[in-house]
């Protein structure tokens, strides 16, 4: 994506939570090779089951992905957004996952947010035009009906 970015500030990260954030973005690195529609896909399916997460899981994974990541913590938001994004689905939680451009000056970008709102993310809300999005809770039309 083209969202210009001052590298973040990398913490470190405790040696028993590296291995998941390294095999997250290892991942994520992988997926982020692959067509939009297939990146698409593969999140819808690996997000599965999963229960929506909260503000402060989101922004864990983010900071463990950036703190094991250099690209991540630069202008790797494409990585860094499906790479956290993971590293929540493996602690059993989903946040929504979006991509998105603006216009005026046109940037690309990709994010995570959780209730509509970015998460460890400099831009406001609604500043990007969403373009696709893998989103926590199926959409209504699309749940399973409950039989009594």
């Amino acid at each position: 994506m083209s969202q210009p970015m001052v590298p973040a500030t990398r913490s470190r990260l405790p040696l028993r939570r590296r291995p998941a954030a390294l095999l997250a973005t290892a991942t994520a690195r992988l997926i982020v090779t692959l067509r939009p529609h297939r990146i698409r896909r593969i999140l819808s399916v690996v997000r599965r089951g999963a229960a929506p997460a909260t503000t402060e899981q989101a922004l864990a994974s983010r900071e463990a992905v950036i703190a094991v990541s250099a690209r991540c913590a630069g202008e790797g938001c494409l990585q860094r957004s499906v790479a956290t994004a993971l590293l929540c689905r493996m602690r059993g939680v989903w946040p929504d996952w979006c991509t998105g451009v603006r216009t005026a000056p046109f940037r690309a970008h990709a994010w995570v947010e959780v209730d509509g709102l970015p998460v460890g993310e400099p831009h406001r809300p609604g500043e990007y035009q969403r373009m696709m999005v893998v989103s926590a809770a199926l959409p209504e039309e699309r749940r399973p009906e409950r039989r009594p």
